[in-house]
């Protein structure tokens, strides 16, 4: 390729002639609908069309179509999902005149639709132009040179959003689904008519070598001069402002379609594409005949990068990579479709950046170009999937054809940026997987720019526990050898922080990406209700605020929602250490960072569905644990005595640009006055990239911890930003001698006859005997709705500053140091709000029921103390139930138990299960 010199620089400039002229249709069209799918345009032409609304746009927005009726209850109707205020799924037909300038006598023009569900079909001047498109996830373009001269024509567009094909289980996966976006009809981003020269450049596919330090440009030209041409090829790269070479080559076109290909040299100083240097490219390509009658320019970007997967880890140009992802599930309840502007996805990119992310998974759907560019920019790694979430993949031919084809648009269109970098087929496949490996086989042999897998992750034996041939890295939650994420181990062990996944990952030939980690629940926010001021109502979350009023619980919505946040950002916390501590992985995808307000009103998020706080975690608390860099901390266990030393082995996750060079870490135990109680460095040394870097050990002695506390280590770099922190629970070894004015029983009898004697009794009945709801430390998985045979509660809400617990440490919502507790435990089921519970458990928000483990009452002249947690036996090996019942008896001992609430005898009967008990009568006997 022949270089050339600035002067061909104005060639590229935007000169009159050059860049192709654009015409908006942005604007008013008319609408009809076509309930009879009538697809005839006799009948539609001059028809008058009863509705006005503005392309792009949806008949949501434009407030067409059947108008909400489903009213607020507690239901799985009400509370599935959020409702369209208003829905069309059917055929409708758009129309417009249009002036085509004097100036585009022939020349060739396009019309191109952004982003359509699902079929459209174009008719000028009744003439039905071009055919039909039909795409979830690309523009729907059509020639219409043919019919468009210069002058006033009719614009006639018929868009079909009812289901085509069946690609999706119950219409969930979220390209076409009314579980987040909406089904929506219309046509949003851009929406053109573009006029070329007789010859002009269709497409420009960018394949960049690292390497080599060369992009090699194919190019996509039409003749349609009729005649051949002669002309100058031109390219030239931008990079930041400043242009390179510009590289010239003679080419002779023939009439019709053409492919060359250039090889285009970026020179020694060229620079690589990541998350810390999104060095973004930009190539100009234009085309100049000879007997000046066609010029043709297209732009396009990329990014020198290089995936690879050396000894089954992910690797990017040369280095270690490990993607802290989050999933994308078109979520936008706004508008109920994805933005397609840069502004939108800016909010996304930089929301998930300020929490550390550097991934994103778009679960089974292909975001529209601007979330490219924006994460082109910023340097984010992203995960297409094709529109599948099918339990029938490979056996429907007509289903199968699409999805080729889709591929196929979805490669054009999207392929050359440098955030594409991971593609699954779908999400949770099923069915004929060897019509996936060939089609993910199809795939690298036609584009090799990123890392494919058949399925991101499967539920059909044996797939989705080991890799297929055909996967260049695997997504799953379970391998055939074990749990690699916490939902299957969190409430079943005993908390331990020396754990990782490492021996799930034995021999794994590709390198593992863990499947949709979290789904803890968390009870809804209330007062997000008001931001629903787009197309979408949240019927959902009006029927729980309902439903907490008539029961007059609604002052507790707010606890509700960070306790049970709370207890969701520990488990968050948990899941991220664990699999940074796994040498063997190379990354995570949460479910989920914000809210899934589809599938029975999955509230699972740190944030809401608008990406906004929720006021649980503050982004640089996140970071701590989800960030480049990641201190590590491996101990056994969360809770001990002051006659046990504490002992654990720091380490460090290294996935920076580089090596960290020098740096000596420090330690820190404080209590929660922010007393010092230990700390000191650990050798100074230089860390490389990757994980699994132990820093040294540390050692404590707790003996000096008297009293029961709540201890905090912290582990920094200092002279980085990067630090984390653990808590600990230290009780005494030895307590003092129970106090004799306070009976303890587990008989309901006893308890009775104790009351009418006046006496204070705790009453710790055989939790398994309990009529109610069965203790678990985790929450709800997912959502209530979705999932309603699992656990029940989403975590405990207590006062800290109440006196019954002031010798026992606590928040006010669950951690580590309750899970013996939950685990043995049943939640009673009071028949009222009259008593406060001291420890509350939060129901479900399908159910909101006043769930009680601990509470006082007034009973038949005495004082009462009920608690549901096993605080009687094997004490001796349970150091924190040992404590709670110390800290309970001492409240009670002392003038401060004074129960305001009276509680009538046969109530306390009716809340145990077994008739082998006597039920108190009204006299208390």
């Amino acid at each position: 390729m022949k270089k050339i010199g600035l002067l061909v620089l104005a060639a590229l400039a935007g000169v009159p002639g050059l860049a192709q002229d654009k015409l908006s249709l942005a604007g008013t069209w008319e609408v009809a609908f076509d309930k009879g799918d009538d697809a005839g345009v006799h009948r539609w032409q001059n028809r008058s069309f009863p509705h006005r609304m503005q392309l792009p746009g949806t008949t949501d927005e434009a407030r067409l179509g059947d108008s909400l009726t489903l009213k607020p209850a507690l239901n799985r109707e009400s509370l599935y999902q959020l409702a369209r205020r208003h829905r069309y799924v059917g055929t409708a037909w758009y129309r417009r005149t249009v002036t085509i300038p004097a100036g585009w006598q022939g020349r060739q023009i396009i019309l191109s639709l952004e982003r359509v569900l699902w079929q459209s079909r174009v008719f000028v001047d009744g003439h039905d132009a071009s055919g039909q498109e039909e795409s979830l996830t690309t523009p729907h373009r059509y020639d219409l040179t043919r019919w468009l001269s210069p002058g006033q024509h009719t614009l006639l567009i018929r868009i079909n959003n009812t289901r085509q094909y069946d690609i999706s289980y119950q219409n969930l996966a979220h390209a076409y689904t009314d579980g987040t976006q909406t089904i929506w009809n219309g046509a949003i981003g851009s929406l053109t008519l573009t006029a070329h020269d007789p010859v002009w450049i269709s497409h420009v596919r960018t394949d960049p070598s690292l390497a080599t330090k060369q992009v090699k440009a194919q190019v996509q030209l039409h003749n349609g001069s009729g005649q051949p041409v002669s002309g100058k090829m031109q390219l030239v790269a931008r990079l930041n402002g400043t242009d390179l070479p510009v590289s010239e080559q003679v080419v002779r076109l023939d009439t019709g379609r053409h492919h060359l290909t250039f090889t285009y040299d970026l020179g020694p100083a060229a620079r690589p594409w990541d998350e810390f240097s999104p060095n973004v490219y930009q190539l100009t390509t234009v085309f100049v005949a000879d007997d000046g009658k066609s010029r043709s320019r297209y732009q396009t970007s990329f990014g020198l990068r290089q995936l690879s997967t050396e000894n089954s880890l992910l690797h990017i140009n040369g280095r270690r990579l490990f993607l802290r992802g989050t999933l994308e599930c078109a979520i936008f309840p706004l508008t109920g479709h994805p933005p397609t502007d840069r502004a939108g996805w800016q909010t996304v990119f930089m929301t998930a950046r300020q929490y550390g992310l550097n991934h994103l998974r778009f679960h089974s759907w292909c975001p529209p170009e601007a979330a490219f560019d924006v994460a082109d920019s910023l340097g984010f790694y992203l995960q297409v999937e094709l529109p599948m979430w099918s339990l029938q993949v490979g056996q429907d031919p007509k289903a199968d054809r699409f999805i080729r084809s889709e591929a196929t648009r979805i490669s054009r269109e999207y392929g050359n940026h440098p955030s594409f970098c991971f593609w699954s087929m779908g999400n949770e496949l099923e069915g004929n997987f060897d019509f996936l490996s060939q089609l993910v086989n199809e795939l690298k042999q036609n584009d090799a720019r990123r890392l494919y897998t058949t399925t991101t992750y499967s539920f059909q034996p044996p797939h989705g526990s080991w890799p297929e041939a055909a996967d260049d890295y695997f997504i799953t939650q379970q391998t055939r050898l074990g749990w690699v994420r916490g939902q299957g181990i969190f409430n079943s062990q005993s908390p331990a922080f020396t754990d990782d996944y490492s021996a799930s990952l034995k021999g794994l030939p590709v390198p593992l990406v863990t499947h949709e980690v979290g789904q803890y629940a968390m009870f809804p926010n209330m007062a997000e209700i008001d931001k629903y001021t787009g197309v979408l109502a949240p019927v959902n979350l009006m029927a729980i605020r309902d439903d907490l009023a008539r029961k007059q619980l609604l002052p507790l919505a707010d606890a509700y929602l960070k306790a049970s946040g709370r207890l969701a950002a520990i488990l968050y916390k948990e899941e991220l250490e664990r699999i940074l501590r796994t040498r063997e992985a190379s990354g995570i995808q949460l479910l989920d960072l914000h809210d899934f307000p589809g599938q029975g009103t999955a509230d699972i998020g740190l944030l809401d569905a608008f990406w906004a706080s929720k006021g649980i975690l503050t982004p640089e608390a996140f970071r701590q644990f989800c960030s480049p860099v990641v201190p590590l901390l491996r101990f056994p266990k969360a809770t001990y005595t002051n006659q046990e030393t504490f002992r654990a082995t720091a380490e460090l996750a290294n996935f920076g640009a580089g090596p960290l060079v020098g740096i000596t870490p420090e330690w820190i135990l404080r209590d929660d006055e922010g007393r010092q109680l230990a700390g000191g460095r650990l050798p100074r040394r230089t860390v490389a990239v990757g994980n699994g870097h132990e820093l040294g050990t540390i050692e404590v002695r707790l003996s000096g911890v008297k009293t029961a506390r709540r201890l905090t280590l912290t582990l920094s770099l200092p002279g980085t930003p990067y630090r984390n922190s653990w808590s600990i629970w230290v009780y005494p070894a030895t307590l003092p001698a129970e106090p004799a004015d306070v009976l303890v029983t587990q008989s309901l009898s006893e308890a009775g006859q104790a009351l009418r004697a006046g006496r204070k009794v705790l009453f710790n009945p055989d939790y398994t005997a309990l009529k109610g709801v069965a203790g678990k430390f985790v929450p709800v998985f997912w959502s209530p709705v979705h999932f309603p045979d699992q656990a029940a509660t989403m975590g405990l809400l207590c006062d800290p500053k109440h006196p019954a617990f002031r010798a026992f440490p606590t928040d006010f919502h669950t951690d580590w140091q309750w899970w013996d507790l939950c685990t043995k435990s049943t939640s009673l089921v009071l028949p009222d709000n009259r008593l406060t519970p001291l420890v509350r458990q939060i129901d479900n928000f399908a159910n909101n029921r006043q769930l009680a483990s601990l509470f006082e009452a007034n009973v038949a002249g005495g004082q009462l103390m009920v608690c549901s947690f096993d605080i009687s036996h094997d004490l001796a090996s349970r150091p924190v139930a040992r404590q709670l019942r110390h800290s309970l008896l001492t409240y009670m001992s002392s003038s401060a138990f004074a129960p305001s609430v009276a509680l009538e005898p046969g109530q306390l009967a009716s809340l145990m299960r077994t008739e082998a008990v006597p039920a108190l009568d009204k006299s208390g006997r």
